[in-house]
């Protein structure tokens, strides 16, 4: 074996524990920029430097968090810190900013400062959005009541009543009784 050869098995194990180590730095600092990033754009729509250092601090996905509070900010008549509010609190802040914008453009001659709140109650905010926006282009009913219909979470399926009943399994019935009368005690008690 040459000179070269036992050279190059001899430093290869440690450039490749030295590279995996560099390639995590980039990762690593990714994520303190996120903070960085987020804080710098809610700052720049006029969030205090409190709010946005809490905000950002407390964020899963700090440039998620501060993409929804700018994009509400920009594209709607709502401010910046009403909408810190609700996209601090929501699961997924970016698919919150979508239907707040999507239901503000459709309810342009009444905006509605309730849309933020529909937006951050509902599970399913870009479904929600598209019930409202799918309502009001076809019906003439107001803001408010397209936006109730919309967010009601009762469970259309359990309404379902079948025809008839099982001809193999009678229905039961469920009659609890109730003791009045309390239990005995023992005597060592």
């Amino acid at each position: 074996m040459d000179l070269k050869t036992r050279m190059i098995r001899l430093i290869a194990p440690v450039l490749a524990i030295g590279g995996s180590l560099v390639m995590s730095i980039p990762t690593m600092a990714s994520t303190y920029n996120d903070y960085r990033a987020c804080a710098g754009r809610l700052l720049g729509v006029g969030v205090s430097e409190q709010a946005a250092s809490q905000a950002c601090a407390g964020a899963l996905r700090p440039t998620d968090l501060s993409a929804c509070v700018v994009f509400i900010d920009q594209r709607t008549e709502i401010n910046a810190n009403d909408a810190l509010t609700t996209c601090t609190r929501a699961r997924r802040p970016k698919e919150l900013a979508t239907c707040v914008v999507s239901i503000s453009k459709n309810t342009q001659e009444a905006i509605n400062p309730d849309v933020l709140d529909y937006c951050g109650r509902s599970l399913l905010p870009v479904r929600f959005a598209e019930c409202v926006v799918g309502l009001r282009s076809e019906t003439k009913l107001e803001p408010n009541q397209v936006l109730n219909t919309c967010i009601d979470g009762s469970d259309r399926i359990s309404s379902f009543t079948p025809t008839s009943t099982s001809p193999v399994q009678p229905p039961t019935q469920f009659n609890p009784t109730f003791e009045t009368q309390p239990a005995p005690q023992s005597p060592g008690m």
